[in-house]
This record gives C-alpha cells, sequence and structure tokens, in this order.
C-alpha cells in the first residue's frame, strides 16, 4: 500500500490547457507589431491555445468590454478567467505573467467572464 502511494505522489496530473486572447485591432499600428511577437509567445508556450482576435472583426467584443489601450489579454484555464486586461507588448512581459499566473488575479474585470463565454463560442 505505501509503494501505491509513493507512486501516486511522484505522478504529475496532467495540467489543463490555457487559452490566450488578445484582443487588437487591425488598424492599431501596435498590434500589428505585436502580432509577430504574440506568435512567438504562443511557440514558447505549446501546452498552451493562443486565439488572436480582431476586436473590428467581432465588435460584440467591444459591447462587453471597454478598451482603452491595445494589446489586452484574457487568459483563461477551465471556463475561468484568470487576468484580463491590457499589457506591455513585449514578451518578456507577456511571459511572465503566463508563468506566474496560477489563480485568478484579484481584481479580474467582472465583464471578463461574459467576453470568455463570448469568445468561446465563436
Amino acid at each position: 500500500m505505501m509503494a501505491a502511494m509513493s507512486a501516486d505522489t511522484t505522478t504529475t496530473p496532467p495540467v489543463a490547457s490555457r487559452r490566450v486572447y488578445c484582443l487588437c485591432a487591425e488598424w492599431c499600428g501596435v498590434c500589428r507589431e505585436w502580432r509577430a511577437r504574440f506568435d512567438t509567445l504562443a511557440a514558447a508556450h505549446p501546452q498552451d491555445q493562443f486565439v488572436w482576435v480582431d476586436v473590428d472583426a467581432q465588435e460584440e467584443v467591444l459591447d462587453i468590454l471597454d478598451i482603452q489601450t491595445f494589446p489586452v489579454l484574457l487568459i483563461a484555464q477551465d471556463g475561468e478567467p484568470l487576468f484580463c486586461g491590457p499589457v506591455q507588448p513585449t514578451v518578456a512581459v507577456a511571459a511572465r505573467l503566463l508563468q506566474g499566473l496560477q489563480r485568478p488575479a484579484a481584481g479580474v474585470d467582472p465583464a471578463a467572464q461574459q467576453l470568455l463565454e463570448l469568445l468561446q463560442a465563436h
């Protein structure tokens, strides 16, 4: 029985995949420059799903979230928003955010859940 317990403690459960949505606009120069870096970030985190969302193509997003600056990341796991907000468009900043994010951040915008549901439906 002790051997079975020992084996169970050394087995790492599979990590649930996170979804990382990047809300940007095609007309935004910062967003166009960020796109390649976002793709680099996605390649460095193959366990996560990265989704580019052009807010002009999905205008319902703007009805839910009042975006003041781009890019905005919505990071979710198991249908729960962990983070939703603008980020500095650098791979290092976004990578640190992903690395440290294991549960919902305090003060996640309440609209984040509604936004997540909309994006998952598309």
